[in-house]
């Protein structure tokens, strides 16, 4: 193999951001912190009061001597001057270099964006003219002197060597490789200027990749570009610390990766950090099958999410590569397997091509000692001082090996009731609530992300209007829940009685202990019996009032603080093929697990993601690759049981009894863009009724031949799959239960479903539960697609996580605009300037305006139809987000009612627009593109520095609902 001289062994990847907000913390942060590197080359610590004499000297030179003493002009400067700190300390949280140059495009933008555009055009001309004066004074040096300056850089030892230019141009070139529109040169001059005499190797890698991740917004391939560089940085940390090489080129991985694959399990075995039965694979073969080139799928948003989540690491450094994780994965979940070596492989091949990607859980601990693989558990909380911590116990066992949580405290007692071994009064459920919220902050999933937790509770519940504040920011705050979720848990009898404009009765559920087990009529008539009881005072405990009064109060607290989001019992329970054996009382931590629950059993859930921009062919799906896609994620998905881990007896039980799965979608959005389909049509309502059905039938089918090979799950007598009722002929009890009324849901089917209802009660099912589709937000940032079923948020925007923050750019919009030749910069500013929005932008052409619009320009209705076209093809549910443009009271009635309406087991967040505005990137004129988050009018002009609005914490990886 060529050798090559290092670049970098290692990098620091992301340090915590720590914005001083105070004159006291700049004092303390700036010294030795960011570096300066000055026209010369020398480097010198930051200085900000320099940039207070160059702003104050630009205001002389406008106002003369009158700004001097102006309080106004001083006021400014000390303003601007925070600005700009704040945003180099942004760009560098944990400290660095960035050249002079860089420093006074900050100062002129921010002038500009202070409205001082007279002062900002006196401090540009200023630069011009220094400039000149700098160009033509160091060419007479360079021509008096005849020499050039040598940059060395400082390895791992100390040691001062030559920057080896000849492998800097080789590795950027090869970044580039194969990409269209992409300027290599451009990269490395921007790199070689912010380096210098000394600098450390590791620096130059970050030089890199900090120079290319600017180009993102000018032209999305540059995403990749960064990507590659990022791997460099990666390739060397793994092939270091395993000793396979110091650092390695792209090229080279053909050879290196089988090697590294077995230092890896060796190292990681030993470490105890990977199973031992790993090593009774065929490690030859398996490393033969590893496809290097799979690498350069990876966007930089993908490969910084799995260097800084997934990676299995020791001290901090990175041990695994991304073939090698994924292979990984692969062997974890074909370790039972009779051909374990074959389904490895085929396990791998549908990991890496990014056509299916299994749930954050399995990614973490699949293959390791600790392999709990699931995502979802679902616990009922029974109404007894021991039972309520025994839950909050479960809650924290299972919360410690990454499991996301779903509660249901629907059986403890209300507030009042009477608690007979004492022969005093209940405090309510809220209480105890409180100390489930602060188990979730005590006990986070693995030290990986934090303890995350959902609350249900039916609307019939006494204590139901304290449940619905539970997430305020005002009131007693030993009854809030700040940190957990809530939901509510919905019957179909008050969603009639808010239509029909009716009372609802309120029961503390020891005096009512049946209706938890209740659904559709048989709970309206026990319902409507005890409501006579405590007419005729035989209840005590109970609170009548207009059903239209909690309606307008759970919109109202949805509204003002996101909870509690709003679930449907009766659809949940009526179409559930597990109806015989229980009943389902919650959802999870992301609403599309229906599964039943009690006080013996945990449900459990195991997901996994189909990428549909992987099967879409010739403007078409491809069927013929879904079905295979479809049925190898089945088998992977089903393995998760037998593997598990399982923190919790409860859950184990379960899981074995009933064995369900979920299986979901994520890159709808990218999908339509492929079919050229804009969201909010009929076409794209067409398209998820299609690819669900397709999906469903696949998913089914492939349940049942697993079933014909390791038999049925053990309550499948009884089913509605043993009775030949499929999802699609479960929605006819959603109207025989409501009446005709209050239900319309579209029937439409176009497969053979006749054969598969015979199959399935011929063969039987491996699972009781098959279809689930999840908000995929993480593993979608792995595979570089939308997540879920979401529509794009914006065309051009930043994303804030864990990893950092990070340009995302419609891929799909550019290539639409570069082929109609309006793809530049000032397309650039524009979008910049409307957040990503093309509605106003007067050159891009009406059908790019439809295609393109963002989620908050597409009327919620298309997403509550195009989620009642795929409910109906789930035996499971969906994490539904509903998008809505200022809303109202009005607006909220509707599009809730609607989504019950319209069969919708579930609803999600829901999202509206806030005041903050989007942070934009500087543009190389220094205009200002920076506008409010609200559509309807430009906001006064903002800094670049201020947060990018948060979607709400399905945004942040710290949360299950990123899975």
């Amino acid at each position: 193999m060529e050798q090559h001289t290092p670049i970098s062994s290692s990098a620091t990847m992301n340090p915590s951001q720590q914005t001083p907000q105070t004159e006291s913390d700049l004092a303390a942060t700036a010294p030795g912190q960011v570096r300066v590197i000055k026209r010369n080359g020398k480097v010198v610590s930051f200085d900000l009061s320099k940039i207070e004499v160059a702003v104050t000297k630009a205001f002389l030179a406008v106002e003369g001597g009158q700004a001097a003493g102006s309080s106004r002009v001083h006021e400014t400067v000390r303003e601007l001057a925070q600005q700009i700190w704040n945003t180099l300390l942004r760009r560098h949280p944990g400290g660095g270099t960035v050249h002079i140059e860089d420093i006074q495009d900050q100062v002129e933008l921010a002038l500009m964006r202070s409205g001082e555009q007279k002062v900002a055009r006196a401090y540009v001309l200023y630069r011009e003219k220094r400039a000149e004066e700098r160009a033509a004074k160091e060419q007479a040096a360079r021509a008096a002197a005849g020499v050039t300056s040598n940059l060395r850089v400082k390895d791992k030892t100390g040691q001062l060597k030559p920057l080896n230019m000849a492998r800097l141009q080789t590795l950027v070139q090869e970044a580039c490789e194969g990409l269209k529109d992409v300027d290599a040169n451009a990269i490395l001059k921007d790199a070689v200027r912010n380096l210098y005499d000394g600098v450390a190797e590791a620096d130059v890698s970050q030089a890199l990749i900090m120079s290319a991740r600017p180009l993102i917004e000018r032209d999305p391939a540059y995403a990749y570009v960064t990507a590659r560089l990022l791997l460099d940085v990666v390739r060397a940390e793994a092939l270091s610390y395993l000793k396979i090489a110091e650092f390695a080129q792209q090229h080279d991985m053909n050879t290196l990766y089988p090697k590294a694959f077995e230092a890896f399990l060796a190292r990681g075995i030993e470490l105890e950090l990977v199973s031992p039965e790993l090593a009774t694979f065929d490690l030859a073969k398996l490393g033969a099958a590893i496809k290097p080139e799979r690498d350069m799928q990876f966007d930089y948003l993908g490969i910084q999410t799995l260097y800084d989540r997934y990676f299995i690491h020791h001290n901090n450094v990175r041990i695994e590569l991304p073939q090698v994780f994924f292979m990984r994965v692969a062997m974890g979940l074909s370790i039972r397997e009779p051909q374990k070596n074959e389904r490895a492989i085929e396990f791998y091949n549908l990991l890496s091509s990014n056509d299916y990607m299994s749930s954050t859980p399995t990614l973490f601990n699949a293959g390791t000692l600790h392999s709990q693989l699931s995502s979802c558990y679902l616990t009922t909380v029974p109404d007894d001082l021991g039972g309520i911590f025994a839950a909050v116990r479960d809650n924290a066992l299972l919360s410690k090996f990454a499991g996301g949580l779903g509660n249901d405290w629907t059986p403890v007692r209300g507030l009042g009731a009477h608690i007979k071994g004492t022969n005093g009064k209940s405090q309510g459920v809220v209480p105890f609530m409180k100390v489930a919220n602060d188990t979730a902050v005590a006990v986070n999933q693995g030290g990986k992300r934090k303890g995350a937790v959902c609350a249900y509770l039916e609307t019939w519940h006494i204590d139901i209007e304290e449940f619905l504040e539970l997430r305020k920011n005002t009131g007693d705050d030993r009854r809030r829940t700040h940190d957990m979720n809530t939901a509510n848990w919905v019957p179909d009898l008050f969603m009639k009685r808010v239509t029909d404009d009716q009372d609802w009765t309120l029961f503390s559920p020891n005096d009512v202990p049946d209706l938890h087990d209740l659904y559709g009529k048989a709970f309206q008539e026990r319902y409507e019996h005890y409501e006579r009881l405590a007419k005729e005072g035989k209840i005590k405990v109970f609170k009548t009032l207009p059903a239209k009064d909690i309606w307008r109060k759970m919109l109202s607290m949805l509204f003002e603080t996101g909870h509690p989001w709003i679930t449907f019992k009766d659809v949940c329970n009526l179409r559930s093929p597990q109806q015989h054996v229980g009943v389902v009382h919650s959802s999870n931590l992301c609403t599309e697990i229906t599964l039943n629950t009690n006080q013996d059993e945990i449900a459990v859930c195991n997901l996994g993601s189909i990428n549909l921009v992987n099967h879409i062919f010739n403007g078409a799906l491809n069927l013929v690759k879904l079905e295979q896609t479809v049925k190898t994620a089945v088998r992977m998905l089903d393995n998760v049981i037998d593997i598990n881990f399982y923190p919790v007896p409860q859950a184990q039980n379960s899981n074995m009894k009933h064995r369900p799965i979920g299986l979901g979608i994520m890159g709808f959005q990218d999908a339509l863009y492929m079919l050229k389909t804009p969201y909010g049509t009929d076409a794209a309502v067409e398209f998820a009724d299609r690819s669900m059905e397709a999906i469903s039938y696949y998913a089914i089918s492939a349940s049942s031949e697993l079933a014909k090979e390791r038999g049925s799950y053990q309550t499948f007598e009884g089913s509605l799959w043993s009775k030949g009722i499929l999802p699609i002929d479960s929605v006819k009890f959603i109207a025989e239960n409501r009446g005709n009324d209050y239900v319309s849901v579209d029937l439409s089917q176009t497969m053979d479903w006749g054969a598969l209802r015979s199959k399935v009660q011929k063969q039987g099912m491996r699972n009781s539960n098959v279809m689930a589709i999840a908000p995929t937000a993480t593993i979608a940032n792995i595979t570089g697609v939308s997540q879920s079923i979401e529509p794009t948020y914006q065309n051009l925007y930043v994303k804030s996580n864990l990893s950092g923050e990070f340009t995302i750019i419609n891929f799909y919009l550019v290539e639409e605009l570069k082929k109609r030749d309006l793809w530049d910069n000032v397309m650039v500013n524009d979008l910049k300037y409307y957040d990503g929005s093309v509605q106003k932008i007067d050159r891009i052409p009406a059908d790019l305006k439809a295609l393109f619009a963002t989620a908050f320009e597409v009327d919620c209705k298309w997403l509550i139809e195009a989620g009642s076209r795929r409910q109906k093809w789930l035996d499971q549910a969906q994490s539904l987000n509903l998008y809505i443009n200022q809303p109202n009271g009005k607006k909220l009635d509707l599009i809730y009612r609607m989504a019950w309406y319209r069969g919708l087991k579930t609803t999600y967040y829901l999202r509206s627009l806030g005041a903050t505005s989007t942070e934009k990137s500087t543009v190389s004129d220094g205009a200002l593109n920076a506008v409010s988050s609200k559509v309807a009018a430009p906001a006064p002009l903002m800094a670049a520095d201020e947060p990018a609005p948060k979607l709400c914490s399905i945004d942040n990886p710290e949360c299950e609902a990123c899975q």
